[in-house]
């Protein structure tokens, strides 16, 4: 199936400072695809480049397989910003002066009000709401004109904890309902409990792409030690499954398969003549990961 955006190679500057750097990806239709870095990856910048609000230095990108771009931020609802709503007007009512400026969706209002479960206080105004229902608000104004495509910058962004939940189902809801949203965060929480699909970005650069399954796929750590640190070494670079191997301090330290056990790293080792004194799963958290991926050095 072809992606529903596709980008090619994309690389923006802003003077001196690159921005991205020759990156690709291909959203699947249907997805909930993260966009995932710290501040100053390039996350706000690729969704300006493919909403038509920034201009690529080069590279290119395409919508539903080609559609030209005035036809296609049609099929796209966004939020990038949070809209200024104004806090003595209903949501029915700031609503309607969404779709007045947006020039769609006048007649989606209910439709939407109900998608964002907000139909039941559409007529309390604005400043009565919740910093979660707010945003739901936001959302659903994105949402007027039935976009195929939802865009979501930091959705989650200075909510409290029950905003943050209930953003989060939202988006989960919205998926089910058939919609592709891309969404752009600094929390790896976030990406790894609403979305399908993830790409990391560091200083511009794409780490890694592709289902969240695979890409933050935890890797556990076993470490061993033996009498002879170099023959210990040497036996285990032989053993199938052991993807890396560090040496510290006379300890051996294995990233494996994971389908790879401590007793059968024991097992192996004994079979070589190599009897160990020491074995150690340690378990290696998606945040460690994530930092090891996106620090500095």
């Amino acid at each position: 199936m072809e992606p529903i955006l596709s980008i090619q190679n994309i690389s923006k500057s802003y003077g001196p400072i690159q921005a991205l750097k020759d990156v690709s990806i291909d959203v699947p239709e249907g997805s909930v695809f993260g966009i995932l870095g710290p501040n100053g990856s390039g996350k706000t910048t690729m969704l300006g480049i493919i909403l038509d609000v920034l201009i690529a230095k080069s590279g290119s990108y395409k919508w539903f397989g080609g559609m030209p771009n005035d036809a296609a931020r049609r099929q796209i609802g966004s939020l990038l910003e949070t809209p200024n709503f104004y806090h003595y007007l209903s949501a029915f009512n700031n609503l309607e002066i969404t779709a007045a400026i947006s020039k769609r969706g006048k007649d989606d209002r209910i439709r939407v009000l109900k998608q964002v479960g907000l139909f039941d206080r559409m007529n309390s105004r604005f400043q009565t709401y919740s910093l979660g229902m707010k945003q739901r608000l936001a959302i659903g104004a994105a949402l007027l004109g039935s976009p195929k495509v939802l865009v979501l910058d930091e959705p989650t962004n200075g909510l409290d904890p029950a905003g943050i939940a209930e953003i989060r189902e939202l988006i989960r809801k919205l998926n089910k309902e058939g919609l592709t949203i891309i969404i752009a965060s600094h929390l790896l929480d976030e990406i790894e409990k609403v979305c399908t699909h993830v790409a990391i970005l560091k200083k511009g650069n794409l780490l890694l792409n592709g289902p969240v399954n695979e890409v933050l796929l935890s890797e556990d750590q076993i470490e061993v030690r033996a009498e002879d640190a170099v023959a210990l070494q040497q036996v285990l670079q032989a053993m199938s499954g052991i993807k890396k191997i560090n040496v510290a301090d006379n300890t051996v330290q294995l990233t494996c398969e994971p389908t790879i056990t401590p007793v059968q790293v024991n097992e192996f080792c004994i079979s070589k003549g190599i009897v160990l004194s020491h074995l150690l799963l340690k378990k290696k958290s998606l945040e460690t990961k994530f930092m090891e991926l996106t620090n500095d050095k």
